[in-house]
């Protein structure tokens, strides 16, 4: 973990993305009470997974792409300097 860039460190070590989503979750699902079936609350689960993934893609910035990419690149920069020192 400590290999990613310190801005992303503290969103790798805690789960609070996750502890919201199932909260949000468990609201939903009460809010119906009682489902028909199971396939009706899978379908309502799975339409909140979707839009939660579709709003993490497009809409917030949940980890700074650009901050990784960059530390990727300056990784494969390195490697073949190491390779040719050993």
């Amino acid at each position: 973990m400590l290999h990613f860039p310190a801005s992303h460190r503290l969103f790798l070590r805690t789960n609070n993305a996750l502890e919201r989503f199932n909260q949000e979750i468990k609201r939903r699902t009460r809010v119906v009470r009682i489902f028909p079936n199971e396939e009706s609350c899978l379908r309502l689960v799975s339409a909140m997974c979707a839009e939660t993934s579709e709003e993490w893609m497009t809409n917030r910035r949940f980890l700074d792409m650009d901050a990784l990419r960059e530390m990727f690149e300056d990784t494969r920069q390195e490697a073949p300097k190491l390779a040719a020192v050993s």
